[in-house]
């Protein structure tokens, strides 16, 4: 019983990421050139490998080390403030030849790990004590990747921290003053952005004006590059334009625009074909999460899932 229920969810899992590796292959090359395709065909190919791997290995391993996996993710980030060569103003990125990595990226689940471990072995402990330790362990990774700048990214970090919080059954009395904190926080912090421009700038930088401008823009569709990202969908119709027929032009599309080029070429068919795809990989994963009885796994996998659909939301709202 049990081998047959893991090769019903092996198959539930695999059918959606085949059908986004398709997905994400016709639409890098429409966005971009062969190059770039092969690799991102590489990748899939190391990320099964990786995959694999990890599958044959015992989670109490991978737990057994998490405080030296955080140790590592946060001097990673701070080698890459150091050593990084700057790209669009921003060090993000280690370059190794022609591979770059992207050390926030494996924070992301580091964190995740971390969080899942924390909140697990403080469940003795007042509540109060271990929302003060995931703030803090949550921060401290948000600042050095902050100075990067990634702020997006920081986001993600705080949406994490702040979901597994919720789902370790915190008393909402604790949980509620912690987010009110943190909403005052972003107040004072958006109240000097929009009445104090001069005092905003001169407490955070110029960079953090600049991109606390552009998440703006954003978030409420304005800017170059989202207003032709729009202007391209809605010129797709139901079925759109076709393979690799992409007639308006926004910078970098082959990055956080992608599902722009997907919906440009494929139309509303295309976008809600790839949109229930998601939908029903999340239920997998949901009922996953459901059937799991170890605390710290439920942890980790509401972790993993509040990073993804964040994500997720992030790409279709340029649908919406």
């Amino acid at each position: 019983m049990k081998n047959m229920f893991k090769k019903r969810i092996n198959k539930n899992i695999l059918y959606p990421l085949i059908i986004f590796i398709i997905i994400s292959l016709l639409s890098i090359f429409s966005a971009s050139n062969i190059i770039l395709v092969i690799k991102q065909i590489i990748w899939y190919i190391l990320g099964f490998i990786l995959i694999n791997y990890i599958s044959k290995i015992d989670i109490k391993n991978i737990y057994k080390y998490y405080k030296y996996l955080y140790i590592l993710g946060n001097l990673l980030l701070l080698l890459l403030l150091i050593f990084a060569t700057p790209v669009n103003n921003s060090k993000c990125w280690f370059t190794i030849g022609p591979i770059t990595i992207q050390p926030s990226e494996f924070m992301k689940l580091i964190l995740i790990i971390t969080n899942a471990l924390v909140i697990n072995n403080n469940r003795n402990n007042k509540e109060y004590i271990t929302i003060i330790n995931v703030l803090v362990l949550t921060l401290i990774p948000s600042i050095l990747t902050f100075k990067e700048p990634d702020t997006g990214m920081v986001i993600i970090y705080f949406i994490i921290s702040f979901t597994m919080l919720f789902i370790s059954n915190i008393n909402i009395k604790y949980f509620t003053i912690s987010s009110l904190f943190l909403l005052l926080f972003i107040s004072i912090f958006l109240s000097l952005y929009f009445y104090n421009s001069n005092t905003f700038i001169n407490i955070f930088g110029t960079n953090s004006f600049y991109r606390i401008d552009r998440l703006l823009e954003f978030i409420n569709g304005n800017g170059y590059q989202l207003s032709n990202a729009l202007i391209s969908i809605g010129s797709a119709s139901i079925l759109g334009h076709g393979f690799n027929n992409t007639p308006v032009y926004f910078p970098e599309s082959e990055t956080d625009f992608i599902f722009s080029v997907f919906t440009t070429n494929y139309g509303l068919l295309g976008a809600l074909i790839l949109i229930i795809t998601i939908i029903y990989f999340d239920i997998t994963i949901i009922k996953i999460a459901i059937n799991i009885k170890r605390n710290k796994d439920k942890l980790l996998i509401s972790g993993i899932l509040s990073m993804m659909i964040y994500q997720q939301i992030q790409i279709k709202k340029c649908l919406l």
